[in-house]
């Protein structure tokens, strides 16, 4: 909320991410529940789709990393960027699908909401990109730090 002023600046991959690296399995749970906090406050609409695909798959992907132990800043970065950028093709999708319907110009009418909402792909994707390459390893780092030693010995990954 804190960032709500700034047109698609959003710590929440970010967050999707760490909580899948460390948490594996949990941090996808933790995902879903999110999104489902996030209807109960705003209300049901296309987005929940979009939410729920995206989100849920930056929390898999970041969940398989940290099972092999993929530590590499850029790995991150790079990876948040391409997941970043499929968020902006997903949402327009299913905008386009949701919202207009599957006919014949359906392709026409995506390019049409793809390219309104570019402007804040583009801000969301570097934003992102500087997330990841600055904030994603010591954030890792510190939350593997601060966990229970009883989590510790039974990986939470497996």
């Amino acid at each position: 909320m804190a960032l709500s002023f700034i047109p698609n600046v959003e710590i929440v991959t970010l967050l999707c991410a760490v909580y899948g690296y460390v948490f594996g399995f949990y941090g996808i749970i933790a995902t879903y529940i999110f999104v489902g906090i996030e209807t109960l406050i705003w209300g049901a609409n296309t987005w929940i789709v979009t939410y729920l695909i995206h989100w849920g798959c930056v929390s898999f992907v970041f969940m398989l990393f940290g099972k092999f132990k993929i530590r590499s800043r850029l790995i991150a970065a790079a990876t948040a960027v391409i997941l970043t950028v499929a968020f902006g093709v997903l949402s327009s999708l299913v905008d386009t699908g949701l919202l207009t319907g599957f006919f014949d110009d359906f392709w026409k009418r995506f390019a049409i909401i793809y390219t309104r909402g570019a402007a804040f792909y583009i801000t969301q994707t570097a934003c992102n990109l500087l997330l990841f390459l600055i904030v994603f390893k010591p954030l890792v780092n510190r939350i593997e730090m601060l966990l229970p030693e009883r989590f510790r010995s039974v990986s939470i990954r497996k």
